[in-house]
This record gives C-alpha cells, structure tokens and sequence, in this order.
C-alpha cells in the first residue's frame, strides 16, 4: 500500500461520522390590525394584559435577561411550568422570549420543549402587523406541543387583537 493510500485510509477512519440536526419546525402567524402598534406593544408587554390574552405570567418585565414563568397543566413528571427568558425588547417593534418547559421522563405532551417566540410588530396603513414566530420544536419528540400549540397561537393572536380593541 503507497503512503497516499495509507493516509486516505487513516484520514476516513479517524474523521467523525457526519452529524444530523433534527428536525425543527416553527409556528408562524400573521395578523393585521386596526391599532397602532404602541397599543399592541402594550397588550404584549404589560403583565396584567399578558394573563388575559395567554396566561398570567409570574415575575415577568419586559426587560432583556428577565426570567419569568407561566403555569399550564401538569403532564406526567413535567409540573406544568413554563420557563421563559426575554431575549430582546425594541419597543413598539420586536419582543422575543425563549419558552421552555417539559421533562425528559415524559412521551408527547410535557416532553421536553426548548423553544423561542418572537413577536414583529410593523406599522402598516389603517394598523399593525403583528408576526408571530414560535420556533424550534423538535420532531418527532414535539409533535404534540407543536400541534397543540399551532392552534392555539391563531386563538391567542386573536385575543391579543380583541384586547387591544379594548383598549382603543
């Protein structure tokens, strides 16, 4: 066998076999409405507005590096918390938190969940757009999650589109 052989070989037998990123998928929702988008701003940051359009966080800022929680039903070993860190605040244009929740121990709903949520706002004629993106579930151990939560993201939008009108 030549040196040039012998190298290929040690060359293909040293290097690490290929590594695969799972497959992830993302929720994205887009709505237009008639409100500017300081009052949805407000509908998404203020704490109190938060539990009405989604669920009542605890400990929540809208402050880069906050950590705050929210509390949905318990599955299995997961007790229902979700743990969130805000990530970035633009006021009146981006707000993003990361979302995550779960426990190793559980299959489908309550396995493990290590998401982000990134809210856009854009002021268009007659309102705002509000472009929601909820990314990284994790196939196939996020099914459930992430169908659960494709549906309610579109009801929740629509809350937040209700209560801003209230607030008009």
């Amino acid at each position: 066998m030549n040196d040039v052989a012998r190298k290929a070989i040690t060359q293909s037998e040293t290097q690490k076999p290929e590594t695969r990123k799972p497959e992830t998928r993302k929720i994205v929702v887009d709505e237009i409405f008639p409100h500017a988008p300081e009052t949805i701003w407000k509908t998404l940051t203020d704490d109190t507005l938060m539990g009405r359009w989604i669920m009542e966080p605890k400990g929540f800022a809208p402050v880069v590096g906050n950590r705050f929680t929210y509390q949905t039903t318990p599955a299995g070993a997961w007790d229902g918390t979700i743990h969130c860190e805000v990530l970035r605040v633009v006021p009146n244009e981006l707000f993003s938190y990361a979302w995550k929740g779960g426990d190793a121990g559980n299959v489908g709903y309550g396995a493990p969940l290590d998401t982000v949520v990134t809210f856009t706002l854009t002021k268009v004629a007659g309102g705002t757009r509000l472009h929601l993106v909820h990314e990284g579930f994790v196939l196939p151990r996020n099914d459930s999650a992430y169908e659960k939560m494709s549906n309610g993201w579109q009801k929740v939008i629509h809350n937040v589109g209700t209560l801003a009108g209230e607030m008009d």
